[in-house]
């Protein structure tokens, strides 16, 4: 099974997710998003197969979200897709697609229905179990 995770190696979120995907026996491609962006076309492809919105894939935390204005409900799907672009920092992360659907995984054991082998006990970096199947 191929496994792609969007990822960013300082959110400890994405990288409890990496670590589920491979406790379960499957080395992902890791696409570091903010080195290596989607591209207009990945990106809008991504949110229609989550079937999000647009709006539902920003982040806020730790982006320049206020300071955009991207809380005023004025901006378009295109305007936003642009921002986002231009600021990979806003797409939020991670996104997982594998055959069995893609998704924002947040938290991170939303990928546990995304993976084919029994991942068992997991224990994020915060401490938190995690028995999955």
């Amino acid at each position: 099974m191929t496994v792609t995770i969007y990822h960013n190696p300082a959110c400890g979120t994405s990288r409890n997710t990496l670590a589920m995907i491979r406790q379960s026996g499957t080395e992902p491609v890791v696409v570091e998003y903010l080195k290596t962006p989607p591209s207009r076309d990945e990106l809008k492809e991504l949110i229609a197969t989550m079937g999000i919105t647009v709006r539902a894939l920003l982040r806020e935390k730790g982006t320049p979200y206020k300071e955009l204005g991207l809380d005023d409900p004025k901006w378009s799907d295109d305007e936003l897709l642009d921002l986002m672009l231009a600021h990979p920092i806003l797409i939020n992360r991670p996104i997982v697609v594998t055959p069995k659907g893609t998704r924002l995984c947040r938290p991170s054991e939303a990928v546990i229905d995304l993976l084919d082998n029994p991942l068992g006990r997991f224990v994020k970096e915060d401490g938190e179990v995690v028995e999955a199947r």
